[in-house]
């Protein structure tokens, strides 16, 4: 069995054509991990799930999902400012000593480097994926 690799992206490309050719790119550049996608649907219950019981979902991924990958992978914006979770994710996998990378929009994986002066906060994000 592959180790696990988390793939942290930003909702703004769930279930588009952007996210399956990231996949695949993810695939091609670390073949030796299976990626667990967040946008399943035994992750959005378990979201739901979290948001009702403990009033956040994203403790969901924190608590549940991250401990038990072996590595990640996240996919900043285009300006390359990674969203508010996306980041707390990366921090999470890098803080557990687990590899981390980046992945851009055009499918170039390279080893990440932490850097908080690219993450958005909260209402950032939401600006961005909800263009409001």
């Amino acid at each position: 069995m592959k180790p696990k690799l988390y793939f942290g992206h930003t909702v703004d490309i769930y279930n588009t054509p952007k996210e399956q050719e990231l996949i695949a790119a993810i695939e091609r550049a670390l073949p030796e991990y299976e990626v667990e996608n967040p946008n399943h649907p035994l992750h959005e219950e378990g979201y739901q799930q979290y948001k009702k019981e403990k009033s956040s979902g994203m403790k969901y991924y924190f608590e549940k999902v991250l401990p038990n990958m072996n590595a990640g992978v996240f996919q900043p914006f285009a300006d390359g400012m990674f969203g508010a979770g996306v980041f707390g994710e990366a921090k999470f996998l890098h803080e557990q000593g687990k590899p981390i990378y980046e992945i851009t929009l055009e499918g170039v994986v390279s080893t990440l480097k932490l850097d908080a002066s690219r993450a958005l906060n909260v209402e950032e994000t939401r600006k961005r994926v909800y263009k409001k």
